[in-house]
């Protein structure tokens, strides 16, 4: 196989790809692997009312009446602000519920540093975090309705101050609960408890919960925009199978499942808020489309019971924030998932933590995309020295060749004989030379998802100009420098015997570097290092090669 020829393809293919995956992500919803399972309530391609929450009878003692359903709605009430080092909240009074959080650390341009990503917001894009304990016998609760008071109005983490904790209290007849909000410094994780004591005459028998509810707004696609193709919405592990739920998916009804190790997430680019369940208790998981066409993620408890003149404390755990690594594998089984990259998980995965590792010791993600793609080219050496041997070999053996074309231009038959008789006399294999192509593009494939979705690299500098590694070069440099190198490649390689290739493969380097131009300079960056590396390496074998003749 003629090497140039392969890379032409392999280019092509690219392209093919690339183009293929935005067509994906706006006409084809993907699989689940999993049916939704309908609620007996809920006929399958009904909608859920906004108001519904699950009965809880089956929790009850049969004569017990039917538990009434609760609104999804937080009405506007008094906010409590809540500032730690990483987050900026407010809590409202009316329902105890989380209705604004900005992430303080990660703005939402680099060059606007006060604006920073807003994820749960009640009034721009409908976006809450709900938490609520739930009577099966239909008396009292401190649902996410209720009103809660608490004693001030900010609060505040100090220089210093490792742990902050904000008191919300209920009173009932008969039951009081007091919910506290606990927050870490540097963490994203909010630790929700709720004790409720009962100094009543009876029982009180029911379930917590916690919902995410949030609107389905449909993202516009733009190919310049790598945002715009990073998946949005609903995320769920079963405590076995993680899984993507879009609107089409929960058209058909709910899904549901109960498990000791799940958890619910909605997801967007770089960041996600879910809700993970404590371990030590079977939840009942839910993810539902609502009527007002707003994604509902619901975990719901066991019955608990707490006797008369006792208390107990209900323990929830919701994560608001960035998609870092190292939270997102001390938080949950599996919650590293959320983390998209696609089929190329199997590869960015472990080249994300080898990545990270080198960032540990050089301190800049751009060193240590440089230092990877050395690291790779030293751990494919071996391979690329023997494709580099063999094209060093096709390239001095394009003049026996051409006179081979011009004697045999009228039988193709003895053209192709005459040939393999020639590879076979100088030991020379046309496919050797693809072998490097095709290691590299899986990794190529990997390292792209691994820039464009791993928020350690979002806005990351490396030097001068370059600032942001996950998004383009902003004055094109890197892929002007790429494409001279393809076509420095181009001149160390054998070069096309049919004149219309050769045209084609003169104007692939500029086709290349105007179509990596939109992509992330971090990318072109290790494609660029890894061809300077390609150049040097198949300029030192055609020298030895040269030497041995």
């Amino acid at each position: 196989m003629d090497n140039q020829r392969f890379l032409l393809w392999a280019s092509f293919a690219l392209v093919l790809f690339l183009i293929y995956q935005a067509w994906m992500q706006d006409y084809h919803a993907p699989a689940t692997g999993q049916q939704p399972q309908p609620q007996a309530a809920q006929p399958a391609g009904q909608a859920p009312a906004d108001g519904e929450l699950p009965g809880l009878e089956d929790l009850a003692p049969p004569a017990a009446p039917a538990v009434t359903a609760v609104s999804t709605e937080t009405p506007p009430a008094e906010l409590v602000s809540v500032v730690t080092d990483v987050l900026d909240l407010r809590i409202a009074n009316e329902g105890g519920a989380l209705v604004y959080a900005a992430l303080r650390g990660y703005p939402l341009e680099k060059s606007r540093p006060e604006d920073p990503v807003v994820l749960l917001d009640i009034d721009q894009d409908y976006f809450v975090v709900q938490a609520g304990l739930r009577a099966a016998n239909g008396g009292e609760e401190p649902n996410h309705r209720a009103r809660w008071e608490t004693e001030q109005k900010e609060y505040r983490l100090q220089p210093g101050q490792e742990a902050l904790s904000v008191v919300l209290r209920w009173r009932g007849e008969g039951l009081s609960a007091t919910r506290t909000y606990r927050f870490s410094r540097g963490s994203y994780l909010v630790k929700i408890e709720t004790r409720l004591d009962n100094a009543g005459p009876a029982p009180w028998r029911g379930v917590d919960y916690v919902q995410l509810i949030r609107a389905n707004r449909n993202i516009e696609r733009s190919f310049a925009s790598v945002e715009s193709y990073s998946y949005r919405g609903p995320a769920v592990f079963d405590g076995e199978r993680y899984e993507k739920l879009d609107a089409g998916d929960l058209e058909e009804g709910p899904w549901q499942v109960t498990t000791q190790e799940g958890w619910l997430a909605l997801i967007q680019h770089h960041f996600l808020v879910a809700t993970i369940p404590p371990r030590d208790s079977p939840y009942r998981l839910e993810a539902m489309l609502l009527e007002s066409d707003r994604f509902l993620l619901r975990a719901l408890g066991p019955a608990r019971e707490v006797p008369a003149g006792g208390s107990t404390t209900f323990d929830e755990r919701v994560f608001i924030g960035p998609k870092l690594h190292n939270q997102l594998a001390a938080v949950g089984k599996k919650l590293t998932l959320t983390v998209d990259y696609g089929f190329t998980s199997i590869i960015a995965q472990p080249l994300f933590w080898v990545l990270n590792k080198i960032h540990g010791v050089v301190g800049n993600w751009g060193w240590a995309i440089i230092l990877l793609t050395l690291l790779i080219k030293i751990v494919f050496y071996k391979l690329a020295e023997t494709s580099g041997r063999s094209m060093a070999k096709m390239r001095k053996l394009q003049p026996r060749m051409k006179a081979l074309q011009e004697r045999y231009k009228d039988d193709r038959q003895k053209l192709s004989q005459a040939m393999m008789a020639l590879y076979k006399e100088e030991k020379a294999n046309p496919a050797a030379g693809c072998l490097p192509l095709l290691v590299q593009m899986p990794v190529f494939f990997a390292l792209y998802w691994v820039l464009i979705e791993s928020v350690e690299l979002r806005q990351a500098p490396w030097v001068l100009w370059i600032n942001d590694l996950s998004s383009r070069d902003p004055f094109f440099i890197l892929p002007v420098l790429m494409g001279i190198s393809m076509f420095a490649m181009q001149k160390l390689n054998p070069q096309p015997t049919d004149p219309v290739q050769a045209k084609v493969m003169l104007a692939m380097p500029l086709m290349m570097g105007a179509f990596m131009a939109v992509f992330p300079s971090g990318l072109v960056l290790y494609w660029l290092v890894n061809n300077l590396l390609s150049i040097a390496q198949q300029w030192h074998i055609n020298r030895v090669v040269e030497a041995e003749r």
